[in-house]
């Protein structure tokens, strides 16, 4: 069963200074379950994640904080330890290397780490990690390329979206809350708001 007192304390503690740390934790899409979390990180410094914010889904287990949380990218991002297909992620402190000592801060304080460390020998995704260790120039230039595409919200252009898909007969606040789960992409928001 999961120590609730514990999460809600951890996310009090994560978002008091998320200006300093750029790591945040939110109840996932407004919901309810405290089981069920989205985690924000900012793109570090120097790294061609800089200006980009990435949006992780967080399933905490029955056993949290003694079994790891259960972390995955939302946004896409190109990196040799994170999937560029399903945002798996390849981290120690994920699996076997988790503490009950750690928390959700500092696991998404360790994914922005790994973010700007990347571990090409223990890759989650072999083709990107053979572009990073053959080809750094061009990892580099595809990683900034990912992250303006994916990680950077573009909120000009938001309220066109907004009101084409509200004149489709969708209610604005489901409409809202379908585009930003999706980083504003307007037919993935479609789709979502289609499928109920």
């Amino acid at each position: 069963m999961v120590d609730v007192s514990r999460v809600q304390k951890e996310l009090t503690e994560c978002n008091r200074d998320s200006d300093i740390s750029g790591v945040s934790i939110a109840l996932h899409d407004g919901g309810s379950s405290i089981t069920h979390l989205t985690g924000t990180i900012a793109g570090p410094r120097d790294s061609p994640y800089e200006g980009g914010t990435f949006r992780i889904d967080i399933r905490l287990p029955g056993g949290y904080p003694f079994e790891p949380p259960k972390m995955q990218f939302i946004t896409k991002v190109w990196h040799p330890n994170i999937s560029s297909q399903n945002g798996a992620i390849c981290l120690d402190i994920l699996k076997d290397q988790w503490s009950p000592a750690l928390t959700l801060k500092t696991a998404l304080l360790s994914l922005q780490a790994l973010l700007s460390a990347p571990a090409p020998d223990d890759p989650q995704d072999a083709v990107v990690a053979q572009q990073y260790l053959r080809d750094k120039a061009t990892f580099v230039s595809t990683a900034r390329y990912w992250t303006e595409a994916f990680a950077k919200s573009d909120s000009t252009g938001m309220e066109e979206k907004v009101q084409k898909l509200v004149e489709m007969g969708f209610p604005e606040d489901m409409v809202r809350s379908a585009l930003k789960s999706v980083n504003g992409d307007e037919n993935m928001a479609l789709e979502k708001l289609c499928s109920g």
